[in-house]
């Protein structure tokens, strides 16, 4: 597979690799660091900003690493070859495959490259944080493998959603485990919301493709519930997810500034109106999606707002 690795030194390569990754997607990423890194200093943590910027970098690679493997899984089983629906550049992959730009070979090499960085990079961050480091890293790891590994494919068994919530938690507490050297509740706490919007953004991504994934047995939640259960479904997503940051702040466990963040809730509400007026309609769901992904950026960016508030009170 020689050309591959051509992206070194051809920037139009570089530019495919970075298209075929997904970029836009990658912002809710760099927002999940910010929450966790936020948390630890809010907390009293010593700044550690050489760790915090390896943190963010290592999150990012991780996340293109996984969009890759769910192209090269998704290649595999041939939905994305069948997606009349999609609406680009939100949902049915990034269609390098499809388009001729990437073999599916060549995802799986770069998958297994990104891996290889991530993983050692990992451990010199765990080396100067701690091991409870390198149990996040390794559920982190599995559950993007998961997502996609065709014996597994938590996508196509329901589990997806799920997993994607789970996955965008460790980043959180990933991220403030890097600072404080430990485990922090808070972060816990605080990474709840922000993991169960972006499986909002997934959720709500899966309609347009419902139809080729429910062809190849790509048994996704929107695909096991059908378009209107499961817009009553993302709804219930987004009031578990803002009514979860207003119970601990309620209980005090979240600063008083995080209130600020259920000010994500308006695009959210303006979101599940609209899949619910259109659920049978996915063609019509773009200004949805957006509005799905501007809820899930600016709750992360207020809730970490909120922390570097607290911090700038000291």
């Amino acid at each position: 597979m020689p050309g591959t690795l051509r992206f070194m030194s051809s920037p139009s390569l570089a530019l495919r690799w970075l298209a075929a990754s997904r970029p836009g997607f990658l912002v809710v990423t760099l927002v999940a660091t910010l929450v966790g890194i936020g948390s630890a200093l809010a907390c009293g943590a010593t700044p550690r900003w050489p760790e915090a910027l390896a943190t963010v970098v290592l999150a990012l690679l991780t996340h293109a690493a996984v969009n890759l493997h769910n192209d090269w899984g998704d290649a595999l089983i041939g939905s994305d070859a069948l997606n009349t629906g999609r609406i680009g550049p939100f949902t049915g992959g990034s269609r390098v495959v499809q388009d001729g730009v990437f073999t599916p070979e060549q995802l799986k090499t770069a998958v297994q490259m990104l891996a290889i960085v991530v993983t050692g990079g990992g451990l010199l961050l765990a080396a100067r944080s701690g091991p409870g480091l390198l149990l996040i890293g390794l559920a982190g790891l599995l559950l993007g493998w998961a997502y996609s590994q065709p014996r597994l494919a938590l996508m196509s068994r329901g589990w997806g959603e799920l997993a994607v919530a789970a996955g965008w938690w460790l980043v959180v507490v990933g991220a403030d485990f890097v600072q404080r050297r430990a485990f922090g509740e808070i972060a816990m706490i605080a990474g709840v919301s922000p993991a169960l919007l972006i499986a909002a953004v997934l959720w709500i991504a899966e309609f347009p493709d419902a139809r080729a994934d429910a062809a190849v047995g790509k048994r996704t939640l929107v695909v096991r519930l059908g378009p209107v259960a499961a817009a009553w479904g993302f709804l219930l997503l987004m009031l578990a997810a803002h009514g979860w940051l207003l119970f601990w702040w309620w209980r005090l466990w979240l600063p008083g500034t995080a209130v600020q963040a259920l000010l994500s809730l308006a695009p959210g509400l303006a979101a599940a109106a609209l899949l619910l007026r259109h659920a049978r309609e996915p063609e019509r769901l773009r200004p949805a999606i957006v509005l799905t992904l501007v809820c899930a950026i600016a709750h992360g960016l207020l809730l970490a707002g909120a922390f570097l508030q607290v911090l700038m009170l000291r």
